[in-house]
């Protein structure tokens, strides 16, 4: 009896450091910001001008694709849609096609809520993300009224 005591609280003890450590690590991966950027899938034309950090659905209905951030112009995305693995970059020779071959989708972050690194034409940072915190390269996320 004396020794389950002892037992019982470092039971507790090791069970509340666990829990203390899994909080920790899902806030640091929620308020991580990364290249993902998931905008209307109703086409290249689309002016629904959803744009999220998660999937879900645009406001016509559609569901929003995932798209990779490679750049962004002012307040506007340029993202690679190729898929989740992308590992694309703009291509050289056409800017206005990813180095895979498919067309870049422009979106505009305008009203969206999203926070967007944008270091100036040679910012290669691509972070989006729904809370302000710091790009990739260390400046402040913006978000674009």
């Amino acid at each position: 009896m004396k020794i389950i005591k002892p037992l019982v609280s470092l039971l507790a003890l090791a069970c509340t450091l666990m829990l203390a450590s899994c909080k920790t690590s899902e806030s640091a991966a929620k308020s991580a910001a990364n290249d993902v950027l998931y905008v209307c899938g109703c086409g290249a034309e689309c002016k629904c001008n959803a744009a999220s950090i998660k999937p879900g659905k645009c406001g016509c209905g559609h569901d929003l694709a995932a798209g990779h951030l490679k750049k962004v112009e002012g307040d506007v995305a340029l993202l690679c849609m190729c898929g989740d693995d992308c590992k694309c970059a703009l291509d050289v020779n056409d800017s206005t096609k990813c180095g895979c071959g498919k067309p870049i989708r422009r979106a505009s972050l305008k009203g969206t809520g999203i926070y967007f690194c944008n270091c100036g034409d040679s910012c290669t940072c691509n972070t989006v993300s729904d809370e302000p915190s710091r790009c990739k390269c260390g400046m402040q996320l913006r978000k674009a009224e």
